[in-house]
């Protein structure tokens, strides 16, 4: 592995820090054109584009931005799906030093004016059918320009503009402690937080996902995961500059087209949520499609069941599961499992990547002993320097660099990290506590269940009830079948008090991970709710 060593970051922070790296992404990228600038950096449906050609049209897009009045410092957001301009307008971001702001395209109008007004962004480029989401000019005084990619909005500029030929805008001198984007967290409770992604946490990021899962020149990711989240940020596209690889972009999953261009174009590497790995094995085709090249499977962003991972190992020998734990705070990974443990190890979510400190404290921030359970800090050089325009969140979410993720875990004496719950989704049923994952693992190796999600529902007597949603692909159970096949395997107080049998999949945010405050209102509309 290379060289770490320890340095001073954001004025005030020591982290362990890789001694060779490039000096910011734009000098990620360019390295990548000078070693081989006929490499194919993205394909985007029937286009296929080549680093050197990615470097051009970068250049011109940059220059035009800067001709719009676009500066170092300057915020531009992007409201885009999986496509060849979310990657130049990021490229083009770090090229100019100005800041990206991804978007994610489910979000609602207000979500966007709120992201668009709190980042202060003077830019947007935004899909044209995503016009009725849009703010009112008038909510986003501060957003000078609009671009439109795919079709013709009053007030927005067709995107054509930014790729017109242009004088190259001087190459900003960017420190890498400077921020490179702003990712504004799910928001499930509250409004969301922007995270500021600087380049040196990003460059962490890609050069672990290179040392630990072996990437290097021809890989082939395809991005299944939104663009504009960490993952398809941090995982596939910057990764995939670091190493010189190929990004597959897909514009929405479908687990028969996700197969067949995996194999057409044979795909190496993926990094994606849990469910997308179990709708893959229940396409009834799954064993005609040649996965042969699918070396690297990467996942994280929910636990994945068991099964799916027993069964994975069983369909794909040639496949390397890596469970990947992190948050968009983390800028992505902070464990990633080593290689042929996912199946042995498939409780625990790996170990500490380099340069990772991972704290297991109690209430009062104190350490654990090893093995017992507690709150993770981390803290490293992937840590970002904090939120964007928010101190007060800054000051309670991050204490002297680590920053408190507010999920409950442990570790044990091989330094393997589990992940139990949320500190928010620990079930509290008379004074037993319960890691709904626990119970959700068990009810995952029914055969009859697709998904499963477990949450406390509130009780008068012992404070609090498990209570089980579940998706079945057939029939063929009911409640108390489900109820006696968990009985057989958990303590009796783990087991579902009551479970919903839902008609649809589980309520996900725009990032994959199921809502559990939305099956909780769930709870609380049901008849003679508490």
């Amino acid at each position: 592995m290379p060289t770490l060593r320890t340095e001073l970051h954001y004025g005030k922070r020591m982290v362990r820090a890789f001694e060779v790296r490039p000096a910011n992404l734009d000098a990620m990228f360019t390295d990548a054109v000078a070693r081989d600038s006929a490499a194919l950096a993205l394909v985007d449906r029937d286009q296929r584009i080549s680093y050197g050609e990615l470097d051009a049209t970068v250049d011109r897009v940059a220059g035009n931005l800067a001709r719009h009045g676009v500066a170092k410092g300057d915020r531009v957001a992007t409201l885009l799906g999986n496509q060849a301009a979310f990657v130049e307008i990021c490229l083009a971001c770090a090229r100019l030093g100005a800041i990206l702001v991804p978007i994610n395209i489910r979000h609602r109008r207000s979500e966007n004016e709120f992201v668009l007004a709190h980042s202060g962004a003077v830019a947007l480029v935004h899909d044209g059918a995503l016009a009725p989401v849009l703010p009112e000019p008038s909510r986003t005084p501060a957003l000078r320009h609009r671009f439109v990619v795919d079709g013709s909005i009053e007030g927005s500029i067709g995107y054509e503009a930014l790729h017109a030929p242009v004088a190259p805008s001087r190459r900003a001198e960017i420190h890498e402690d400077e921020p490179f984007c702003i990712l504004y967290t799910s928001g499930t409770t509250g409004q969301p937080k922007g995270a500021i992604l600087t380049h040196f946490s990003l460059i962490h990021t890609c050069l672990n996902y290179e040392q630990t899962m072996s990437l290097g020149p021809g890989e082939r990711s395809a991005l299944a995961v939104p663009a504009s989240h960490v993952t398809g940020l941090a995982a596939i596209i910057f990764s995939m500059i670091r190493v010189g690889g190929c990004t597959v972009l897909i514009a929405a999953f479908k687990a028969r087209d996700f197969l067949r261009l995996m194999s057409a174009e044979r795909v190496t590497h993926t990094l994606m949520v849990p469910a997308m790995y179990n709708l893959c094995l229940l396409e009834p085709e799954f064993a005609r499609f040649d996965l042969s090249s699918w070396r690297v499977g990467g996942y994280g962003g929910a636990p994945m069941p068991e099964a799916t991972i027993k069964r994975l190992a069983r369909e794909l020998p040639g496949l390397t599961l890596y469970n990947a734990y992190g948050a968009t705070e983390t800028t992505s990974p902070v464990t990633i499992m080593p290689p042929g443990q996912g199946v042995r190890r498939a409780d625990s979510v790996g170990r500490a990547v380099h340069g990772a400190e991972i704290r297991i404290v109690d209430e009062a921030g104190c350490d654990v002993a090893p093995g017992a359970p507690g709150e993770l800090w981390i803290a490293g050089a992937m840590v970002v320097p904090g939120y964007w325009n928010n101190p007060e969140a800054t000051a309670e979410n991050f204490t002297d660099g680590y920053w408190h993720s507010g999920d409950l875990g442990s570790i044990d004496h091989e330094g393997f990290v589990r992940v139990f719950d949320r500190k928010k989704d620990m079930i509290n049923r008379g004074g037993y506590k319960i890691y709904s994952i626990e119970v959700e693992n068990v009810l995952s190796h029914h055969p009859a269940i697709t998904e499963a999600a477990v949450v406390g529902r509130p009780d008068a007597v012992l404070g609090e009830r498990v209570h089980a949603f579940v998706v079945l692909k057939h029939g063929g159970t009911n409640e108390t079948a489900l109820k006696a096949f968990c009985a057989e395997r958990m303590a009796d107080y783990k087991v579902p008090d009551r479970l919903t049998f839902l008609d649809q999949p589980l309520p996900r945010n725009a990032n994959g991970k199921v809502l559990k405050t939305e099956l909780r209102r769930m709870l609380d509309a049901e008849p003679g709710a508490s």
